[in-house]
């Protein structure tokens, strides 16, 4: 880990000075006699056994997060295959890694050991593997390192594969090197101290003398100047001696070894004399100290800290001076550890001074082994274990408490951060593992629950969260992984067993279903509601009780890190009153029921009640407006796991507002900008204003052009709420202009509604935003309403008229500043949706004309398919036009077509694979459509739904259009696109893939090879990561095999197996090819792909190829 290749900075500028003014008295100089040619021979028989180690930590664990790595290591044992590093190399999780020798020769290799305090470890491999190169061990001498003693460090330097750097050591004293305040950190033992300038990779290097003996162990450095830390070997020589007698040379097979090792749960420093006596110590006992040790001593053994709950808690307390353990008087770590390890589950007798006091306390030496964790549970990307005896002493915690070392999407969602301590979950206390996987696993699927938590930086206070357990299968099910030391994997079984609720498919239960039926299958007709029609209405008639639901998303997996900055808060509102008319043919209870929803007239008693709620407002010194859209309006909270983050959305957690356009007894539809409501992969929670309530909500549509969502929910979960709720009356005709009054309603995060009047300034301002840098949705073709003044950017909502009907949704647009060619920001800023486009689809919806049905709340609804013109347009003036050579008369023609906007469109480009592409160029200006001449977007998109009405086969559009200079008619081929999004991802060896997306396509490149799977997103920890299988690429060929699509993706893949090389082809954004070479690792990571099942409205993750299970 690369990171732990220098040092923190100090902590404080009192330690600074107390280090630079330190006049220890080291052991005495002895000097070295060591020649050029002895370097040589001595480097020329270490350097065979220096090794590259490339590690990849799969899981977060413990003190150490996913990730991948280079460091160093060196043979100690060559019969038996032993590498020596740091422990921080071998981890304490999940690894894989691989050594590199000198010759290039990789062989992988396996942990067998890390040591729970210290910072060195052991890989093991086989010799046998090694052929090409001719190399020894290198012996450990801890006795030869000394003051004065000149060194090299030999290892991988700043991603060098040999470096060797000169030194020589300095201190053999030196405190241990504090890395971070949460992480891994070693103590009770002195480090050695030099001036080598090590840096990031040398981690695991061997510091070798003149003879070729590793005197000591490369751990760290530090930045801010160039000493470098190295650990003593007196205790990594006792784990190795333990290894090697546990394992014959001959032996072909590793059997796991266990290291005694005890501990206090205390942590000791050394300090000088002139310390102690402040601390008490009595001139009697320095005396007798002084005399006792070993000449040259200068301090002795002091309390720094007890972790509570410990064998020393309640015993010792910070400041007790140690003088001796079981009657022997102790000043060095070394004499002290092996007192304590030689110790276990016995008692040790300890003398100290308490200022001034003498006390003798016993204490039971603890096996350190038995604080160490060794398994832990992977829950919805979450990495969950006893809490470690390295995080205790970090954070003062007792060892075993139940730790979140990563929270996944599940927690993340909750709000529950990472290092939080789990005390409470679904009303039943949790002090341990086995607690916590007994209360999971009666729950199911969707529950939400109270969960309990503290954290190290608020420790005194709980805080109380609300889990949502995932109702879809974003993850695959709970798994526990338990470390096994023989083969150097983690084993993973289900933890859950097999009649767990957690386990069972979220399918429309049967209450659900006979809720929505009809009491006679003969029936053709059920009764209808009143519902509400989108065109030109100018009473408020048609409002009818309406509910809404919706559900709270969270972030996840710690692959991609979102901070409160990258999250987008949005608003949007928007509401249609409607009723649902159920038609059931010869229909069964257990089967999803097609539905047609019929637009059959208004009723008129709701609007009585609303004019008298509105006219209450003004009594109250709230406008018409506002009261009357309030109750429509609901403010979402979105979550897109982190497993399946597509289509290129920049976080994992939005919120904003939205509006009702659609309420009926049995589904409710809620209208919201697509910067909140990014993608359908996504969990979404419902506040409501009207009713203090939360429900979920599930994407059933997103516009593939404009800027809005639908998003459903279930009115029976409103409860007594569905009185208070309605749908909003929508006005799109006529269309707004500018000078015109509105009023601006949105909602604050505290749900309650805010208003002021505005005017139009520009009701036809053209976007023009640019790609980001990972392509995702932008606003292309749209026109939007621009006002004088606004809420500021963050703040969304719905523009009314007086009587507060709906003219337009004031929603969240998303686009990237890029300063110079490097750096960028994600930026957002608000506008104005015209209605009409949300109109025309609702009006398609409650036609209920069949392009295709989505299953909604237990019913099989008819959602509509869009034709559209896959060109990307922008406008310019008529008189820019007639300089590059527009004739008069079409000049003439536009402006008597439009005279306020004076405008033509122009191509900005074609999206790659549409069937505009190849036919149309950048730059062409569009002058017509079937003879009849087009000035705005909303032109091609009224020609695009004739096709649709009149049902045209050849389903191209007559373009008249003026290219350099000539006038041409090109007949234009359309698309039709659904509001799915994207309903598919595969997971392969820790890459996201997907069809390419459209702002990808929108580049106008797509590879030539059969246009391949684009990466969307990589794992931290995995094998993409590892080998640089990163996004914003192609994959276009596995093992020369062509991969056009997902299906032929995954048809390669189940030909791979485990630990098997392939050769991956890819392309990137820029067009740039590249071959690159991946190991594939079906033990933590199988190949699955997510998918949305329509028959039960669920994402379903099916696993395809595992280590255990090969093929779906």
């Amino acid at each position: 880990m690369e990171s732990m290749g220098s040092e923190a900075a100090l902590a404080g500028m009192e330690a600074s000075m107390k280090e630079d003014l330190s006049m220890e008295i080291d052991p005495p100089f002895k000097e070295s006699l060591a020649t050029a040619d002895d370097w040589r021979k001595a480097l020329n028989k270490v350097v065979p056994a220096v090794v590259v180690l490339r590690t990849t930590a799969c899981r977060a664990f413990d003190t150490e997060s996913a990730g991948a790595s280079y460091a160093t290591g060196f043979v100690v044992d060559k019969p038996r295959g032993i590498i020596l590093t740091n422990r921080h190399v071998v981890k304490p999780g999940p690894v894989v890694a691989e050594a590199m020798f000198v010759n290039r020769e990789e062989i992988p290799v396996y942990p067998i050991y890390r040591d729970p305090v210290h910072d060195f470890g052991f890989f093991r491999y086989d010799p046998s593997a090694i052929q090409f190169l001719t190399y020894e061990e290198i012996p450990l001498a801890p006795e030869a390192a000394c003051v004065g003693l000149e060194i090299r460090v030999v290892g991988n330097d700043s991603g060098e594969k040999v470096s060797i750097l000169a030194g020589t050591i300095a201190r053999l004293d030196r405190d241990a090197p504090h890395y971070k305040k949460d992480g891994y950190n070693d103590f009770n033992t002195f480090y050695m101290q030099a001036a080598s300038g090590t840096k990031g990779g040398s981690s695991g290097s061997p510091v070798i003398d003149w003879q070729g003996r590793a005197v000591a162990l490369n751990a760290g450095s530090k930045t801010s100047s160039a000493s470098a830390f190295f650990l003593p070997l007196e205790r990594v020589v006792r784990a190795l001696r333990f290894l090697q007698k546990g394992r014959d040379s001959n032996s072909s097979s590793w059997e796991a070894v266990t290291i005694p090792r005890g501990t206090l749960q205390a942590t000791f420093l050394h300090k000088g004399f002139d310390d102690t006596r402040r601390l008490g110590l009595r001139s009697e006992t320095e005396q007798l100290v002084r005399h006792a040790s070993p000449l040259g001593e200068t301090g002795m053994l002091v309390v720094d800290s007890v972790v509570p709950y410990g064998p020393a808690h309640k015993h010792l307390e910070p400041g007790d001076v140690l003088i001796r353990l079981n009657g022997e008087v102790t000043t060095q770590f070394l004499k002290m550890e092996s007192l304590v390890d030689d110790s276990v589950n016995h008692k040790l007798e300890l003398q100290i001074e308490r200022g001034g006091k003498p006390l003798t306390v016993d204490l039971t030496v603890q096996d350190l082994h038995s604080v160490t964790p060794d398994y832990f549970l992977e829950l919805s990307g979450a990495i969950i274990h006893p809490l470690s005896y390295q995080q205790a002493r970090n954070f003062r915690f007792q060892c075993g408490l139940v730790y979140v070392a990563e929270q996944g999407y599940m927690l993340f969602r909750a709000g529950v951060p990472r290092h939080a301590i789990i005390k409470k979950f679904a009303g039943e206390d949790i002090s341990k593992l086995e607690d916590f996987i007994s209360v999971l696993s009666k729950l199911s699927r969707g529950a939400r629950v109270p969960l309990e938590y503290i954290s190290y930086s608020d420790r005194h206070r709980r805080k109380s969260v609300l889990v949502t357990v995932d109702r879809h299968q974003w993850y695959a099910p709970p798994q526990i992984y338990t470390r096994d030391d023989s083969s150097g994997l983690w084993i993973v079984k289900p933890v859950l067993p097999p009649d767990s609720p957690f386990l069972s498919p979220q399918v429309p239960s049967e209450h659900d279903l006979a809720s929505n039926r009809v009491p006679s299958c003969a029936a053709e007709l059920a009764q209808m509601e009143p519902a509400h029609q989108c065109p030109v209405q100018e009473s408020m008639d048609g409002f009818t009780s309406m509910e809404t639901s919706c559900e709270q998303i969270d972030e996840g997996p710690h692959s991609l890190d979102e901070t409160d900055s990258g999250t987008k808060k949005r608003r949007v509102e928007e509401e249609l009153s409607a009723a649902d008319g159920v038609l059931l043919p010869e229909c069964s209870l257990h089967e999803p029921r097609e539905e047609r929803l019929e637009d059959n007239g208004t009723g008129t008693d709701t609007v009585l009640g609303d004019y008298q709620g509105a006219a209450a407002a003004v009594a109250t010194n709230a406008s018409v407006a506002e009261h009357a859209i309030e109750p429509t309006l609901v403010m979402l909270e979105v979550h897109v796991p982190s497993s399946c983050m597509l289509d290129g959305v920049h976080s994992q957690h939005f919120f904003g507002t939205g509006v009702i356009i659609y309420h009926s007894q049995t589904m409710g539809l809620v209208a919201v900008d697509k910067n909140t409501v990014a993608v359908s992969v996504s969990d979404v929670m419902l506040s409501f204003a009207a009713y203090p309530i939360e429900i979920p909500g599930e994407v059933v549509f997103l516009h593939p052009v404009h800027n809005f969502a639908l998003v459903a929910y279930d009115p029976s979960a409103l409860a007594a709420g569905s009185s208070l709720v309605r749908a909003a009356e929508l006005l799109p005709e006529p269309a707004l202009h500018r000078g015109d009054s509105v009023c601006l309603v949105g909602l604050s995060r505290s749900l309650q509604a805010t208003s002021r009047k505005s005017f139009v300034t520009n009701p036809s301002a053209a976007l023009n935003i640019g790609s980001a840098d990972c392509p995702r949705y932008r606003a292309t073709n749209m026109e939007v309403i621009e006002l004088d003044t606004d809420f500021g950017s963050t703040f969304s909502g719905v523009l009314t008229d007086d009587l507060g009907r709906v003219r337009a949704i004031w929603g969240s647009f998303s686009t990237q500043l890029k300063y110079g060619c490097t750096s960028s920001e994600d930026h957002q800023f608000v506008r104005g949706i015209p209605i009409y486009s949300i109109c025309q689809i609702l009006d398609k919806i409650i036609s209920g004309a069949v392009d295709r049905t989505l299953l909604i709340n237990g019913i099989k609804r008819p959602m509509p398919l869009i034709r559209i013109l896959e060109v990307e347009l922008y406008p310019t003036l008529l008189s820019k036009a007639r300089s590059f050579g527009l004739s008069d008369s079409w000049i003439q023609a536009l402006v008597k077509k439009d005279p306020i906007r004076r405008q033509v469109l122009r191509v900005k480009g074609c999206l790659a694979g549409s069937k505009a592409e190849n036919l149309l160029e950048q730059g062409d200006m569009v002058l017509a459509i079937n003879k009849a001449p087009v000035t705005c977007f909303r032109d091609i998109e009224d020609a695009c739904q004739q096709l649709d009405r009149y049902k045209e086969k050849n389903e191209k559009l007559e373009l008249t259009i003026f290219r350099q200079g000539r006038e041409m008619d090109i007949p234009v081929g359309t698309d039709v696109r659904d509001g799915n999004g994207t309903p598919r991802v595969i997971n392969w060896c820790g890459c996201i893939v997907q069809d390419p997306h459209s702002a990808v396509r929108a580049l106008g490149f797509l590879p030539e090879e059969g246009h391949g799977v684009y990466v969307a997103r990589w794992c931290h920890g995995s094998p993409a990561h590892r080998y640089g299988l990163y996004a914003l690429q192609w994959i276009v060929e596995v093992n020369g095999k062509p991969t056009p699509d997902l299906d032929a993706l995954v048809a390669v893949s189940k030909e791979i197996e485990h630990g098997e090389f392939v050769r991956v082809k890819t392309i990137h954004l820029n067009g740039k090819p590249r071959v690159l070479s991946l190991k594939q690792d079906l033990h933590y990571w199988p190949t699955w792909e997510l998918r949305f099942d329509t028959e039960t409205a669920i994402w379903r993750r099916n696993t395809i190829k595992s280590l255990d299970r090969k093929a779906m």
